[in-house]
């Protein structure tokens, strides 16, 4: 016998011949032996229309009048499915998020889980009741200290069934959904995306936060975090769908400040670095591609790759690309760099090397999810004066290169920053990821916009000042990217630092840094034109020479522009104008072959990959 939790989302209870089918459904594993919890989200598209009836009231509805409102969704849901069971002889009974025990923080329309107070729960299930809860709410001890309705945000359901798996030890959690489970990329736009049987949880963070809307970011956090073995599966088949793998180093235990627990679990210093910095080519199809493929040919594996943000320099707009890889590789790579150079007759174009380098990078579930996180690591660095020479962000990493005498220092200071232990430190790791696919998935984001502060001081604790401010007005960053061009000298040098985040958060992001830029003299803020960002996703690609080469050139080959490039140790990211978006997630899922026969989704149901809000 086996406890599960199941979670059905909103296409799956969306009439009541669905809700028909669920029952049906829940009935087959129950009568296999199961204990069962079911976690189902609002009814098809309930959550939209409650908004809209919102928003025909008010422009501004308060926050806590919005969560009473949207909770009402799931009580249909559980109401109407628990009804169903009991029809057809399968003992149930349904609960909202609070009657559960989730409780939550007072953070109206995006509370965390604090815990789960499962004692009501295991009574009910002792007594052989499936359990029927509302996904997506909880409650919290408001200003008062007396109850209030919360709701989890965008994707709460996943959020709550993975939550009470975690909480129960339950042996697996099961969610259905209206695809048969993930996919390679979004199969609306690549015809034949292809089911992973298995796919890591850091590498499905990295996807989620990409766009792939299949899970949602923190409901794989606590996957994660707490090894629950967590199952998408289509509604409308047996097929057994993609199983989320963690390699359980970082499990904790207890159901205590459930989602506000540590957010780096590691941190990790790699000495003997050095980084190549390419200043002034040519922003045109191909350079990337040309250079990558290069090295790769030489034998020699990069590690970083940054491509800052082109300016327009006497009419000819221009680009920088700086990279890391092992520091006895660096000649090598001096000579294949200025060999690009010159076949490309890239006059103008700089090349400087720099040795004696070390890569400090911390890692954790969720890290750029949580404004604070780089902004509290790069204010660390900044207070020992250790200057950051490159930075490479992810969804499970923020990596730094600072010099290789203050690489110890640095690794110390972060470890006391975020309250590591000896034992979650790790010196020059082996490589991760051997025999693991270079590229897992590949998605697509058209919700980002690119900035660039320009002409920021050029000295210990500006990226930390600029990330603390947005991180202060609640602002996540995605990719951060350091520009290797300075202006000026001396006391007056200055650099560029570029940022993509949500387009959305634009308008607070340029309010947040005003007072900031206003006091360093030359610094401004510039949006740039609309962008779309593609990336890979892949856990064996640090093990795979050549993967961002062969990325590049798929790009190059459809005539694509890459404005910018960010990598991380699972990730390859480049942002291309918006209009060529689409065309990018197609030609990458192809150069690396994901593709094959067409998957085809159930007759009727929604488009895959949306995420109901609850």
């Amino acid at each position: 016998m086996a406890l599960l939790v199941q979670k059905f989302g909103g296409t799956s209870v969306a009439d009541v011949e669905r809700i028909q089918a669920v029952a049906r459904r829940i009935a087959a594993s129950r009568n296999a032996g199961n204990d069962l919890v079911i976690v189902v989200s609002a009814m098809g598209h309930t959550t939209d229309e409650l908004s809209g009836l919102a928003r025909a009231i008010s422009s501004d509805p308060p926050q806590r009048e919005m969560d009473m409102l949207l909770a009402t969704g799931e009580q249909v849901s559980i109401a109407l499915l628990a009804m169903a069971l009991n029809a057809i002889g399968v003992p149930a009974v349904s609960m909202t998020g609070p009657q559960v025990g989730i409780v939550t923080e007072s953070a109206h329309g995006r509370a965390r889980i604090l815990e789960v107070r499962t004692e009501r729960l295991r009574r009910l299930l002792d007594d052989g009741q499936v359990v029927v809860v509302a996904g997506f709410q909880g409650t919290s001890s408001g200003l008062s200290g007396t109850p209030e309705i919360t709701t989890l945000g965008r994707g709460g359901s996943d959020t709550s069934a993975v939550a009470l798996a975690a909480a129960l030890g339950a042996d697996a959690c099961e969610i259905y959904t209206d695809v048969p489970g993930v996919l390679t990329t979004d199969p609306r736009k690549v015809a034949d995306a292809q089911l992973m049987d298995t796919v890591t949880c850091d590498e499905m963070l990295e996807l989620a936060s990409l766009g792939a809307a299949v899970l949602h970011p923190r409901a794989v956090e606590i996957a994660r975090n707490y090894g629950v073995p967590l199952v998408v599966r289509s509604s409308w088949s047996e097929r057994p769908g993609t199983l989320l793998t963690s390699d359980g180093a970082s499990r904790r235990s207890g159901s205590e400040g459930l989602e506000l627990g540590k957010p780096v679990d590691g941190a990790e210093l790699e000495q003997d670095q050095a980084v190549l910095a390419l200043a002034h080519v040519p922003d045109r199809p191909g350079v990337a591609a040309q250079l990558f493929e290069a090295l790769s040919a030489a034998g020699l594996n990069v590690d970083l790759i940054v491509q800052a943000t082109h300016e327009v320099e006497g009419g000819n707009a221009t680009n920088d690309i700086a990279f890391t890889l092992a520091e006895v590789q660096r000649d090598s790579a001096e000579a294949v760099c200025r060999q690009v150079l010159a076949a490309m007759g890239a006059e103008g174009a700089t090349l400087s090397a720099q040795g004696g380098m070390a890569k400090l990078s911390i890692s954790g579930a969720g890290i750029m999810g949580r404004p604070g996180v780089a902004a509290r690591l790069f204010d660390t660095l900044a207070r020992g004066g250790i200057n950051l020479r490159l930075i490479a962000t992810s969804e499970v990493k923020v990596s730094c290169l600072v010099a290789g005498h203050q690489g110890a220092k640095a690794l110390q200071a972060a470890a006391s920053a975020f309250e590591l232990s000896n034992q979650q430190l790790y010196h020059d790791p082996a490589p991760c990821g051997v025999g693991a696919p270079p590229v897992r998935g590949v998605a697509l984001d058209r919700d980002q916009a690119q900035v660039t502060v320009r002409h920021i001081p050029d000295r210990p604790g500006t990226a930390a000042a600029v990330c603390r401010a947005l991180a202060d007005a609640g602002l996540s960053l995605d990719a951060i990217i350091q520009s290797e061009r300075s202006h000026g000298s001396g006391e007056q040098r200055s650099r560029d630092l570029g940022f993509t985040l949500r387009r959305d958060d634009l308008t607070r992001a340029r309010a947040a840094l005003q007072p900031l830029l206003a006091s360093w003299p030359g610094a401004r803020f510039e949006e740039g034109p609309a962008i779309a960002r593609v990336s890979a996703v892949g856990a064996g690609m640090p093990c795979t020479p050549g993967t961002a080469a062969r990325l590049f050139r798929s790009l190059a080959e459809a005539g694509i522009n890459i404005e910018m490039i960010a990598t991380s140790e699972i990730r390859t990211s480049c942002v291309v104008p918006e209009t060529d978006g689409v065309r990018a997630l197609q030609a990458v899922h192809a150069a690396f072959g994901l593709g094959g026969a067409v998957v085809h989704r159930a007759e009727g149901t929604e488009a895959p990959n949306e995420i109901n809000a609850g």
